[in-house]
């Protein structure tokens, strides 16, 4: 256990304060004895301005100036870290402000750049051969199959797998934003609602204590809403365009025969969702402590085992069918570099709302409960707004406690309000670009494969007109 240290007021314009945050599917782990701890009643909503910060810079950067943005992402991402990380270590202590990034970054940060490289290294080994044509009935295939196969190899998992694929049929034809934006809704984060592998949030609830199968029974019947909306919106609004395109040739499949290259990938993958859920499940008790920052040895071995992985998928996939995958490093780069700055200034904004009724958010969570019984409706909007900006992890954890923190009560009479964070924590990642890790990864491959994506607030726009009218009748049929 952590021995609380209580942190001097400071004048609001220094306020730029830390606790902890992340977007990898683990827990924050209990620090070391002896360490620095931040309390985050003590934060003001000042503290969150660098992460404002760079997510005003992903959206207005890329639109205003693009070549400069495109050279200079990674320096961006750098100077809002250290614009919060700087005057927390003049105000706070060197040693507060050290532990809090070793603990941002051994525990949250490095393993979530490690998953999401082997899933992109391994996924982007597949490639499939011969010609696909993007017709309305394929896209809309390619789309529910996505997914109903993320619940299994988790979101990112079948994002990495099937971009490409979808990319591909589509090349041909004029219209392929609304594909990719609707890909976003559905594979990378809708689909992951029926198993803990799906998504990180329900593997935090797997953690703790909540049933495997829990989400697959109680998800089921809101999944399956949300997905038949949106499948049947894209069929119907690419069938529209489709007809306005006239007659779209399929892509130029060199003469190959519809087949999968690099299949011995799609066993790697098996292997990277295996190495994910045994770091759940098995749990040694040990650890290897740096600067009070407890590193588990299960942990340790889901990262090398994942980076093991990648490297025999680089070994076993022939370079050439990677190549004619239009497969290359850059999507992978932007993202660590962006998230690298998003995980340092989200420190603050989680730690606000980990103090609860004691923080500057106080009225929000007080809004999720009502004469003492909880307001399952607000837990449900609460939990996805948040998590369309911050870690929708951490924030399901949050929600999570806040409604008791009983596993055993939450499956029980609590299971409403159990669906209510669950649901809002997994579906509304798709609201923005960060709201969940693929979301931004499919971005970045789409555009470097030529398509013109929404800015960060144009893809706004499209969850709020779609998205948004979906969870209103989520609420009302579920929650109401």
């Amino acid at each position: 256990m952590a021995i609380p240290r209580r942190c001097p007021r400071v004048r609001p314009w220094l306020a730029f304060l830390a606790g902890s945050a992340g977007l990898f599917a683990a827990p924050a782990l209990a620090a070391g004895e002896g360490a620095p701890h931040l309390d985050g009643a003590e934060l003001g909503l000042i503290s969150v301005v660098p992460f404002v910060g760079i997510l005003l810079s992903i959206a207005v950067f890329p639109l205003v100036l693009p070549n400069f943005w495109h050279r200079h992402f990674g320096k961006i991402s750098a100077i809002w870290a250290i614009a919060f990380l700087f005057p927390f270590a003049i105000n706070f202590g060197l040693p507060l402000a050290v532990f809090e990034l070793l603990h941002v970054g051994l525990l949250e940060y490095i393993p979530f750049i490690i998953l999401l490289g082997a899933l992109y290294t391994v996924a982007g080994g597949v490639r499939v051969t011969g010609s696909l044509k993007g017709s309305p009935i394929v896209n809309t295939a390619m789309l529910a199959i996505g997914t109903l196969i993320a619940s299994w190899m988790g979101t990112t998992g079948a994002a990495m797998l099937l971009i490409r694929p979808v990319i591909k049929a589509n090349e041909n034809r004029r219209h392929k934003v609304h594909t990719i934006v609707f890909f976003i809704f559905l594979v990378a984060n809708v689909g992951g609602s029926l198993t803990p592998l799906g998504d990180p949030p329900l593997f935090l609830g797997f953690l703790k204590g909540v049933s495997f199968f829990w989400p697959t029974t109680h998800m089921f019947l809101p999944m399956l809403l949300v997905a038949s909306v949106l499948l049947v919106l894209y069929l119907v609004a690419d069938s529209v365009l489709y007809h306005r395109e006239g007659e779209v040739e399929a892509p130029d499949s060199e003469g190959e025969r519809l087949g999968i290259e690099g299949g011995i990938n799609i066993l790697l993958l098996g292997a990277i969702v295996g190495a994910v859920l045994l770091s759940g499940v098995w749990k040694p008790g040990v650890s290897f402590p740096v600067y009070h920052v407890e590193v588990e040895l299960q942990n340790l071995v889901r990262d090398l085992l994942l980076i093991g992985i990648a490297l025999l998928s680089l070994r076993l996939t022939d370079s050439t069918s990677r190549r004619r995958n239009a497969f290359t490093w850059f999507p992978i780069v932007e993202v660590a570099k962006l998230f690298a700055g998003i995980f340092v200034t989200i420190i603050p904004a989680i730690a606000i709302l980990k103090a609860g009724t004691g923080g500057v958010l106080a009225p929000v969570v007080e809004m999720v409960s009502s004469n003492g019984q909880p307001n399952n409706m607000m837990y449900f909007w609460l939990t996805g707004i948040l998590s369309s900006f911050l870690d929708n992890a951490q924030t399901y954890l949050v929600f999570f406690n806040t409604a008791g923190g009983d596993a055993q009560a939450l499956m029980g009479p609590l299971a409403t309000t159990l669906l209510a964070i669950s649901a809002g924590a997994v579906f509304m990642g798709a609201n923005t670009y960060i709201g969940n890790a693929p979301n931004f990864m499919v971005r970045s491959i789409a555009e470097e494969r030529g398509i013109a994506m929404p800015s960060f607030f144009g893809y706004m726009i499209w969850s709020g007109i779609i998205l948004l009218p979906v969870f209103g009748l989520v609420s009302w049929v579920f929650f109401g």
